[in-house]
């Protein structure tokens, strides 16, 4: 019952999340999406020093820093290196779709809050601790992968006759090409949510974080070698920091954990206060119990 409530819980900030994406992308630029979505690895770094506990320390806050730095070269880099005559033919079109970029990116930045909470949420609460094997937390990590798409099936799809219902939305079943090149994406989705989940349950949502912002790189690389699209410097410049950032986050988490597996056990006198506290009230909860049953035994045998 824990696991089914907590990935309900994780579904739908997850949900809200990603479909702020879908909302926010028909409202204002691609460039900004991809920006303001990918600063989830900021938030999610917040969160982890508030619900895990994290320490804050410098090269850390340097390397996310590094790595927005290079989402936003990504982002804008190549825009900004654009002659000033292209910006001067902006249309009456463009004006219009400045007016609703406000909202958008309100939009895409709630959707970056929540995306961070997701990642810090999963670790905090479906997590199995450190003591748990590698290989037994990889497991649990896609038995929770696999019960949020059991929720996600359950749940989200009412929202699909209602839309169409009204005429927000649209739905036909995919043919084709469309259904094969989704059925590519169904199976890719899997891989990356389920070595995600793998990931941030052996390390930790910020270098999760960091790790998936590889990934705006690693696309520009793949539309190069299957569609000819060349390279543009922005996405070269950019993709160079995030991994440097990747690098520098990997290191700092690669000695944390070496801290903690050299750190000895120690047990404060709070601690042993607090179990002791603990001990004594599942005793009086235990007598409660057994003086129910003995009620309920000297009723029955009364009666």
């Amino acid at each position: 019952m824990y696991l089914l409530k907590s990935v309900a819980v994780l579904t739908a900030i997850m949900t809200i999340a990603a479909s702020s994406w879908y909302i926010a992308i028909n409202i204002t630029t691609p460039s900004d999406v991809t920006a303001i979505y990918n600063c989830s690895a900021f938030f999610a770094y917040a969160f982890s020093v508030v619900l895990l506990r994290e320490k804050v320390t410098k090269l850390k806050s340097f390397s996310v820093i590094l790595a927005i730095i290079g989402v936003m070269v990504v982002a804008y880099g190549d825009s900004l290196m654009r002659p000033l005559s292209l910006l001067h033919g902006a249309s009456v079109d463009a004006a219009d779709a400045e007016s609703n970029r406000l909202l958008g990116n309100i939009i895409i930045g709630i959707g970056a809050v929540l995306y961070g909470l997701y990642e810090v949420v999963y670790k905090r609460y479906l997590c199995p601790p450190k003591s748990v094997s590698a290989r037994r937390s990889a497991l649990f990590a896609n038995i929770v992968g696999a019960t949020v798409g059991i929720v996600s099936f359950f749940t989200v799809w009412i929202l699909l006759p209602i839309l169409s219902y009204f005429d927000l939305e649209s739905f036909e079943l995919p043919t084709g090409d469309v259904l094969f090149y989704l059925i590519i994406s169904i199976i890719a989705n899997m891989l990356f949510s389920g070595s995600f989940l793998i990931l941030m349950s052996l390390t930790s949502p910020v270098l999760s974080s960091v790790a998936a912002l590889l990934t705006i790189f690693l696309v520009a690389i793949t539309d190069w070698l299957i569609f000819g699209t060349p390279l543009t410097p922005g996405s070269v410049l950019g993709g160079g920091i995030i991994g440097f950032a990747f690098i520098l986050l990997a290191g700092a988490s690669w000695r944390e954990i070496g801290a903690y597996d050299e750190e000895p056990l120690t047990i404060t006198d709070e601690e042993i206060a607090r179990a002791e506290a603990d001990r004594q009230r599942l005793l009086r909860q235990n007598d409660r119990w057994l003086a129910r049953e003995n009620n309920v035994e000297s009723a029955a045998g009364e009666a």
